[in-house]
């Protein structure tokens, strides 16, 4: 148990084949970081928000994360998205 805490904690970063993302995906994960909902996006984009939440589920999976902390978090660590959100 003491070899466990004297571990340092290093990030986990799997593997992943990915492709370039699709333009939607790339809009959909700038609007993401910025904090709009499903709904706001749908409206900015001109698109449903049944698809809006496509897009989102495809890249969320495609990334293996499981919610938008960990999106944005592994968008970061892949270069996706800029520190500065939105910008």
């Amino acid at each position: 148990m003491k070899s466990a805490l004297r571990r340092k904690a290093e990030p986990v970063v799997e593997e992943i084949e990915l492709g370039p993302l699709t333009p939607r995906q790339r809009d959909i994960l700038r609007l993401v970081s910025i904090g709009h909902t499903n709904r706001e996006i749908a409206t900015v984009l001109q698109i449903s928000v049944r698809t809006v939440e496509v897009h989102r589920f495809n890249l969320m999976r495609r990334l293996n994360v499981r919610n938008v902390a960990q999106l944005l978090r592994r968008a970061l660590q892949l270069g996706l998205l800029s520190k500065s959100f939105g910008k």
